[in-house]
């Protein structure tokens, strides 16, 4: 069956984000053993709980502060795992109706998946962006978890490399094109700010909560936001996060 060409776009925009996209599961798989994780829980990890930046946050968390700071890791994990709930609202509609296909949907409704989605402008385009890239980016992560992980285990310490610096950077990464509207500006620069204080006081990952409490406040109450008006485009998924 021949294409439309939102649909053929639609297709490789899910490809080229989703093979990018799974490329950081290298780092992530280095970063989990050099974190104390063996190559079967990184990768059982992955595998399950398959949320890029909420992966990144847990092991963080418990290379800084061990198996003490497995609260906080757990805590700040699941934060961010949440926004994936948000996502499954908006693409309710675009899935469609259907017991099965949406058990199937929901761990491939990640940042990427919708982004690519909502990008579209079809239905059967938006359709297909959202399985392509799921599927792209969750058979990709995985393998490359799997790679990352044994990789780390041959070269031994990944902070040698500079490997340590990946999730910060791929966190910078994803934070970065999202700063234009004063709202999101805002609650960057208090939650940074409270993190950045707390951090020599606090057990590891505490911070990255009290940061979360900031940022929800701050949009909760719409500070420095435009009441009334329209949406900004930051609200919009538009844009991989490159967490899975």
């Amino acid at each position: 069956m021949s294409r439309t060409p939102a649909q053929s776009a639609a297709l490789r925009s899910g490809i080229a984000v989703g093979v990018a996209t799974a490329a950081y599961g290298i780092s992530f798989g280095a970063l989990a053993t050099a974190s104390g994780l063996d190559v079967w829980q990184a990768c059982v990890l992955s595998l399950v709980m398959f949320s890029g930046g909420s992966q990144f946050a847990l092991i963080g968390v418990l290379a800084s502060g061990g198996t003490a700071a497995a609260g906080s890791a757990i805590a700040g994990a699941a934060l961010l795992g949440s926004r994936n709930t948000f996502y499954a609202l908006r693409l309710s509609r675009i899935i469609g109706p259907g017991l099965l296909k949406r058990a199937a949907a929901a761990p491939l409704t990640i940042d990427e998946s919708t982004a690519v989605a909502t990008a579209q402008t079809e239905p059967a385009a938006q359709r297909l962006g959202f399985w392509v890239t799921g599927i792209t980016v969750y058979v990709g992560w995985n393998l490359m978890t799997l790679a990352g992980a044994l990789l780390g285990n041959l070269i031994g310490d990944v902070r040698a490399y500079g490997l340590d610096a990946a999730a910060a950077a791929a966190f910078l990464g994803l934070l970065w094109p999202r700063l234009k509207a004063r709202q999101t500006q805002a609650v960057a620069v208090a939650a940074g700010f409270v993190a950045t204080i707390l951090t020599p006081f606090l057990t590891p990952g505490l911070p990255v909560l009290a940061a979360a409490v900031v940022a929800i406040v701050v949009g909760v109450l719409n500070l420095f936001g435009t009441r009334g008006g329209p949406p900004s485009p930051e609200a919009i998924p538009m844009e991989r996060e490159v967490e899975p």
